[in-house]
């Protein structure tokens, strides 16, 4: 890469890096607003849902947003949106505006990824993408480092509103830096008509299927009214989505995409990784502040070793991916990542080592970063110029969406796995041993240890499952030009959309 793509793959890591910390500071912050806002866990899971929930509503108008206002204003806008959801979340006065400004967040950080995607893949010939995302990957060496340790720190020393406020900066910087280092503005293009009818079946689809998966900790399993009513509507509008996005001229989200070598494991492995591998991040957190009753400080320094072990992969994959087979380097991190899950779900008890714990997540961590970055990379590896837009806002959907519902799905096996184990917090879950007396919290940590591992067994299931679809990822890397690197026009030219970009 030449030094002007180089400081553009720089900057972009910026705004990613917002997006992770914001989803890693709030993890360890979880059961702090169980107790400050006096909710239940299965709600307060609803902080991460409804982030990840607004991601998802507005991540599938990406395209034609580039298209109709351009790849540097859709970026800037997103920036702004963000940062100001950030600083509206640190003022929330009870559970149901903080989940209202996480959503005003999420609305922001949904553009952030596919523009910024669309942005540096177009700007670097299609062998040596591998390069370009290993930048975009930082922000998942230092999110995570940064995160749930400031995370523990503001919140032992100062209050859950800081996690929010502390994007302030960061945003602020990026809208600065944003205006010199990103693609000029074009001529504006008339885009394609924005599908909403596809945005009204595919939003409320996706939002009644979280919403009954996280229902299930608390009403009886899946096999139940309040759980399988939102649960069958949901599939109804998704599938409904689908079958019209088949017929129509310009769909919200263009499936044929799939049809490109690679994108359709592509997709699926980022759906079963996604859910797996972020649904679990609250399983430590609740297991040391919980079951233990240890700080939130501690809670992030456990994890480090995972983070540092993840960026430091990322780093190797991405680029070894421009050079061996996707299907093997995938499969293998896969398997890493399962493994070590699998291990963390046997050993977890009343009184296990963290020490063990750190060791089992950097296992995790080194096959988190050979999977997920690699995987998006081959799959969209195939696409031409003018379908990266609808590639990339498909992967990050499905991304997206994957990490709400595994969210969901983990947060209420936890809270059904304490109602089963410990009958006394049938109704509420782990989150009401906070409010028990030091005697009888003691008493139930047998049991308590039994929920964590339940939940880390689920997400286990989950990771495993990836590793089928990822058969389907290329099985060679694609080679370099006969003639050498092809000439890559500027940033400028190569980010912005066709005449008629499709969404």
């Amino acid at each position: 890469m030449d030094g002007r793509t180089r400081r553009l793959g720089w900057y972009l890591t910026l705004g990613g890096l917002l997006a992770v910390i914001d989803t890693t500071v709030t993890v360890v912050a979880l059961p702090r607003l169980v107790e400050d806002l006096d909710t239940n866990l299965t709600t307060v899971g609803w902080v991460t849902s409804a982030y990840a929930l607004a991601l998802v509503a507005v991540m599938p108008t990406a395209a034609w947003v580039i298209g109709r206002y351009g790849p540097r204003a859709a970026y800037l806008g997103a920036l702004l949106l963000f940062t100001a959801g950030s600083v509206l979340a640190g003022l929330a006065w009870d559970i149901g505006s903080l989940i209202v400004f996480r959503a005003v967040q999420g609305l922001g950080g949904g553009l952030l990824n596919p523009v910024g995607m669309t942005i540096a893949l177009a700007a670097v010939p299609p062998h040596r993408r591998g390069r370009m995302m290993s930048l975009l990957g930082l922000p998942v060496l230092v999110g995570p480092l940064i995160g749930p340790v400031l995370g523990g720190v503001l919140l032992d020393h100062a209050s859950w509103r800081w996690i929010f406020w502390i994007n302030l900066p960061v945003g602020a910087a990026a809208l600065l830096l944003g205006r010199r280092l990103l693609p000029p503005p074009e001529a504006r293009r008339e885009p394609a008509p924005l599908d909403v009818t596809g945005l009204l079946l595919l939003c409320p689809g996706l939002t009644l299927a979280v919403l009954a998966l996280s229902l299930t900790g608390e009403s009886g399993g899946v096999v139940s009214g309040p759980v399988l009513v939102p649960l069958a509507l949901g599939a109804v509008l998704v599938a409904a989505f689908v079958r019209r996005a088949g017929r129509v001229r310009h769909p919200l989200l263009r499936l044929s995409v799939l049809r490109a070598p690679g994108m359709a494991g592509g997709a699926g492995t980022v759906a079963l990784f996604a859910a797996g591998y972020f649904g679990a991040f609250l399983t430590i957190p609740a297991y040391v502040q919980i079951v233990r009753g240890d700080s939130a400080t501690l809670a992030g320094v456990i994890g480090i070793p995972q983070a540092l072990t993840t960026g430091l992969m990322l780093q190797v994959a991405t680029r070894l991916v421009d050079r061996v087979s996707a299907r093997r380097l995938v499969g293998l991190g896969i398997a890493t990542a399962t493994a070590g899950t699998v291990a963390r779900a046997l050993v977890l008890d009343a009184d296990t080592s963290y020490a063990l714990i750190a060791v089992l997540g950097a296992v995790i961590g080194l096959g988190m970063g050979a999977t997920l970055m690699p995987t998006m990379t081959a799959a969209s590896r195939s696409l031409p110029p003018a379908d990266l837009p609808s590639g990339t806002t498909l992967l990050t959907t499905v991304s997206h969406t994957s990490v709400a519902a595994g969210t969901a799905l983990i947060a209420a096996a936890l809270s059904w796995a304490a109602g089963r184990s410990a009958p006394a917090l049938a109704g509420e879950g782990i989150a009401a041993v906070a409010r028990l007396d030091p005697v009888t919290r003691a008493g139930l940590v047998p049991e308590l240890a039994w929920s964590v591992q339940f939940a880390v067994a689920v997400s286990a299931v989950l990771l495993g499952l990836a590793w089928f679809t990822s058969r389907r990822l290329p099985g060679r890397p694609v080679p370099p030009p006969a003639g050498g690197d092809p000439a890559v026009s500027n940033a400028r030219g190569a980010a912005g959309p066709p005449p008629r970009p499709s969404t």
